[in-house]
């Protein structure tokens, strides 16, 4: 069976375009001190390496320095990693806090550090490699580029400006839309003849697995990016998962007609 190129290609920005990894923890740690104001404002040796290897549990930029204050609480990463959502319920309910309230902070260092310092910002940031040529490639093809994000649009325009990105094809959807991704996902299915094909590229697994139970998503191919801000039993779980492509970033860069095997495509 061969195997099209699809008519809307929907990507993930973080974890799957562009490394962040540095910024959210320089981030998270601002938003953690003055949330809760602690003594010292430099952060623990060892910390960041805590935050880097548990991020895979991050669905929304709220939830990080909620991460910094579990792990400085001394929560083991382990117990992080398999139980985030019920440790994040308590810790807000524990401390008071909101994801309003968490989120709120988070964006406002953004802008803050932004406005102040933006070549800083932006030097916390990096693509992954070969990223920006293939998107620059996919934006002069028929294939319709969306980026699905959690993260506020005007900073995902930031980051590829520096890149210069020619953005009259490319369509941003972040945290501003206020849908979860599924639901964005049937948009753009709604928005298109129903003969379109729809792929998903995103590095959170417990995402594509909300995309699976929504019966009329059936059709949406979903492609696990094994770069991203996952752990190997995630991967290991879309590798064996017939409705998930595991896929390999030497492997994004190559012509869409080629990341389907005839035995995982639907189509």
């Amino acid at each position: 069976m061969s195997v099209h190129a699809p008519t809307v290609l929907a990507l993930d920005f973080d974890g799957v375009l562009c490394n962040g990894m540095k910024e959210y923890f320089q981030t998270s740690w601002r938003a953690y001190c003055n949330l809760w104001q602690p003594e010292d404002t430099t952060p623990p040796e060892g910390l960041a390496e805590c935050f880097y290897r548990t991020r895979p549990v991050i669905e929304t930029g709220w939830e990080m320095p909620l991460l910094v204050r579990s792990l400085l609480l001394g929560t083991p990463e382990a117990e992080i990693l398999e139980h985030w959502s019920t440790i994040a319920k308590q810790q807000t309910a524990a401390d008071g806090v909101e994801a309003a309230q968490l989120g709120a902070e988070v964006d406002g260092i953004r802008d803050r550090w932004i406005q102040r310092d933006v070549e800083s910002w932006l030097a916390e940031h990096e693509f992954y490699p070969g990223i920006i040529p293939q998107l620059k490639i996919w934006l002069t093809s028929p294939t319709e580029v969306v980026i699905i994000s959690t993260k506020e649009g005007r900073f995902i325009q930031q980051l590829l400006q520096q890149q210069n990105v020619d953005f009259t094809k490319l369509k941003i959807l972040g945290k501003e839309v206020k849908r979860p991704k599924p639901e964005t996902l049937r948009s753009l299915l709604t928005n298109h003849p129903p003969t379109a094909t729809v792929w998903f590229v995103e590095d959170r697994l417990q995402t594509l697995q909300a995309v699976q139970q929504q019966a009329d998503l059936a059709d949406v191919q979903l492609f696990l990016a094994d770069w991203g801000y996952n752990t190997q039993i995630e991967r290991d779980l879309a590798a064996h998962d017939p409705r998930i492509q595991l896929l390999s970033l030497q492997h994004f860069s190559q012509p869409l007609e080629t990341w389907i095997t005839e035995t995982s495509s639907p189509y």
